[in-house]
């Protein structure tokens, strides 16, 4: 079973290829049509991880790093470097090594490890500077006070705090004041840089004193305080948060300062501690109504920008252009100083996603949305952020850089995923630029054990240079981060994989992994909707598919009967079918901000996180079977049966018609029906056990047959039964969809014919 291999290498070392085996040339590598690349989890868990308490062997010509796949010559102490082909001599202390006496890093599995490096001199505890917008409902501003207090208790107390709030006005409190709160209010429709908040604070003057941690700015500690020092104050001024009192005339919005806001946060920390790892976790219930990076005028009238308005250029977009240029900007400056955003969106109505995306997708920043603060999602969510580990660690790392490095037959294009390029210039950076390229080294500002990033590649060896058989191709992850206890460290993944001659058909569609190749290409559509139209992408997609079963499925030309697909693209066709139909690519019914939110979790997420948004999956329960895993599909709904769907978004229980009938009769009440209280209870409590452990966490609805919230489940499945071919009875054919979208069947047919005649 190729996937299990698939599976087990990224059990090990976080990384999946759409293509396990490659061919030797450029031209062989383009017929391929679907990007070499690779999903990679650069600080994935990974089991009996080993941890080396020394620093690394560098090769002295390329610095990449000593790993299982050199060639060794242990009699003269000699490693070659499967990057460059270098010749290294071996360090003093490896002078015992023989084959018998390997080091961990030259041990076969351990193609994984990570380095504890010395301490940095200007080490200090991360900051966390909570940014809450107080125009929302009293209601609102409650449940987030109770979650703030929550936070202050999970948050380690040696951690820098700080606090803004923002309305009409902005306001940044003074924590480190143990006499009275003091806040300092700055004007919502007026952007403020570092230069004017060093001023406007006495920051950095010699009047000030030193920080206790003798790295940020004389005057800081005022505003960014130890939790242990400000704890009381900090949970006082808390209690106290109103909503904001200045008067909202009738028919108007109440103005908000969201851009000024931002703008104070990232110059605080630009001013007080550059450089310092820092998150500004933001809670935003509704959209900037003045200053910079406003969405909409205060004016209810005027709806907020739609897709639609935003195509035709309406009056209600006017303020996109500008507003983006604003926080892309912004996000520049996070960047520089390694500062992540995180985004808290609860609001019915759209808050600004869509403009501020930048600050958070490049920082590597959270981003959770819905409809309330006082949902059981957002505080799940919230609280999911400061979870620790098996280890006792909070999964939160800063300042992490990645740098690839790859063999010299082929380089590397680029990466889509939360990150940004650091515009580093080498031997192998490709010509091709996909995502953030031009570069073989990414900085990320914040990163957990589930950040995944597209990597994508291009074979540059030349057709007439031929590569001998047998030979391996090299590449290295290198990351360095700081973990949340403030010690460096460097996680190292090497990767050897057989070249094969490019003639050689079978031997390349047999390392094809479906997974990876749809969670590559999906990402790839995602950048494209960027500059183009979806109807565009979509269509690109479609040619995509069609030349990729042209080439690797077997058929007599113009024979659709003869059409057939081996195991390794089996599956392939049906994830691009409901990758056409999914939230990524169809912004019909859906806002910007709904938009751009699924597109930045999918850019971040694993591949097996990535598959469930994709394609959903979905499991049966019944009286007379255990739970089964059905297809995706309109004919998996029976009134006798209960549905559990899992879209990574929401996870769904939906009752048949007969078995909410039942339970509305209260049968499960009747000792007599205990095995009907079985069928009921059992996919909430799996339901239950998929939320657990995501995040964002999904939003959970129980629904019925023929009810309104049913639509939850029939807009996913493939409407192989609709409402004009019949069904729709309580038959078991399957439940009729309203739809005029092609079913799967359709499009493979039409599919096989364009492939047949290609």
């Amino acid at each position: 079973d190729t996937n299990m291999d698939f599976d087990e290498v990224e059990a090990l070392d976080g990384v999946r290829f759409s293509w396990n085996s490659w061919p030797t040339s450029r031209i062989e590598a383009s017929r391929c049509i679907v990007p070499f690349g690779c999903v990679y989890t650069p600080l994935k868990k990974v089991e009996g991880l080993q941890r080396l308490p020394y620093e690394p062997v560098c090769c002295k010509a390329c610095k990449a790093i000593l790993n299982p796949f050199c060639e060794v010559d242990y009699t003269s102490k000699i490693w070659v470097c499967g990057i460059c082909m270098g010749r290294n001599q071996f360090p003093p202390q490896y002078a015992d090594i023989s084959e018998n006496n390997l080091p961990a890093e030259l041990i076969q599995q351990y193609s994984t490890v990570e380095y504890e490096l010395p301490p940095s001199t200007t080490s200090m505890p991360p900051i966390f500077l909570f940014l809450v917008d107080v125009s929302a409902r009293q209601s609102e501003v409650d449940a987030l006070k109770d979650s703030l207090e929550m936070a202050l208790n999970l948050i380690p107390e040696e951690s820098l705090v700080g606090l803004i709030t923002t309305g009409t006005v902005v306001q940044l409190y003074e924590l480190g004041n143990q006499d009275c709160n003091r806040a300092y209010v700055f004007r919502g429709n007026k952007e403020y840089n570092s230069k004017m908040l060093q001023e406007m604070l006495d920051l950095g003057s010699s009047t000030s004193g030193q920080t206790p941690h003798g790295v940020g700015v004389a005057g800081a500690e005022r505003f960014l305080s130890p939790l242990s020092d400000c704890l009381l104050n900090l949970q006082g001024i808390c209690e106290e948060l109103q909503h904001d009192t200045w008067p909202v005339a009738g028919e108007k919005r109440p103005l908000r300062s969201t851009g000024s806001a931002m703008s104070v946060a990232v110059s605080l920390l630009e001013a007080s501690y550059p450089g310092a790892a820092a998150r500004i976790i933001s809670f935003i219930s509704g959209a900037a109504t003045q200053g910079p990076g406003q969405v909409v005028s205060d004016d209810l009238d005027e709806p907020i920008r739609s897709h639609q308005d935003i195509e035709r250029g309406q009056k209600n977009a006017r303020f996109l252009k500008q507003s983006c240029e604003f926080y892309e900007n912004l996000s520049k400056k996070c960047i520089k100083n390694g500062i992540a955003v995180d985004l808290f969106a609860f609001a019915l109505d759209q808050v600004g996603v869509k403009e501020m995306k930048p600050c958070i997708q490049k920082t590597g920043g959270n981003m959770v949305m819905g409809e309330s603060f006082t949902h059981q999602t957002f505080k799940d969510s919230f609280r999911q952020m400061f979870n620790r580990d098996e280890d006792d660690e909070i999964d939160m790392c800063f300042q992490s850089r990645l740098d690839v490095f790859t063999s010299r037959e082929y380089k590397v294009s680029g990466i889509l995923g939360s990150c940004c390029s650091l515009g580093v210039k080498s031997p192998y950076v490709g010509e091709t630029e996909i995502g953030e390229g031009g570069t073989s080294a990414w900085k990320f500002c914040a990163m957990s054990s589930n950040t995944s990033v597209g990597v994508y590649f291009e074979i540059v060896n030349q057709h007439a240079q031929p590569i001998s058989a047998g030979q391996y191709r090299h590449l290295q992850f290198i990351t360095r981060y700081q973990a949340f206890n403030g010690q460096q460290r460097m996680r190292v993944t090497t990767v050897a994989q057989p070249w094969v001659d490019g003639s050689q058909v079978q031997e390349i569609a047999a390392g094809f992994d479906q997974e990876a190749a749809a969670c590559l290409l999906t990402r790839q559509a995602i950048h494209k909707c960027i500059t183009e139209e979806p109807g565009d992408v979509l269509r690109w997609l479609d040619r995509q598919l069609i030349r990729l079963m042209a080439k690797f499925a077997e058929y007599h030309k113009e024979d659709v009967a003869s059409f057939r697909l081996q195991e390794t693209f089996s599956l392939f066709p049906q994830f691009l079918y409901h990758l056409r139909r999914s939230p990524f690519l169809q912004i019909f019914n859906y806002s910007p901000d709904e938009t751009e939110f699924y597109r930045m979790v999918f850019e971040r997420e694993s591949v097996g996180n990535c598959m469930i948004m994709i394609q959903p999956t979905l499991v049966a329960y019944s009286m007379n079977s255990p739970p089964t895993a059905v297809l995706l599909d309109a004919e998996s709904i029976m009134p006798d049966r209960i549905l559990l769907l899992d879209t990574f978004f929401q996870v769904v229980v939906f009752h048949g018609k007969t078995i909410a009938d039942w339970r509305d009769q209260g049968f499960q009440n009747n000792p007599e029906h205990f095995l009907f209280k079985q069928v009921l209870e059992q996919p909430q409590e799996d339901a239950k056990s998929i939320i657990e452990g995501r995040f964002p966490v999904p939003r959970f609805v129980v629904c019925d047959q023929f009810k309104s919230q049913a639509r939850y489940l029939l807009s996913k499945v493939n409407p192989s039964v609709t409402h004009t071919s019949g069904g729709g009875g309580y038959g078991s054919a399957g439940e009729g969809i309203n739809t005029d979208d092609a079913s799967l069947e359709v499009f493979m047919e039409h599919l096989k014919k364009l492939a047949v005649s290609s």
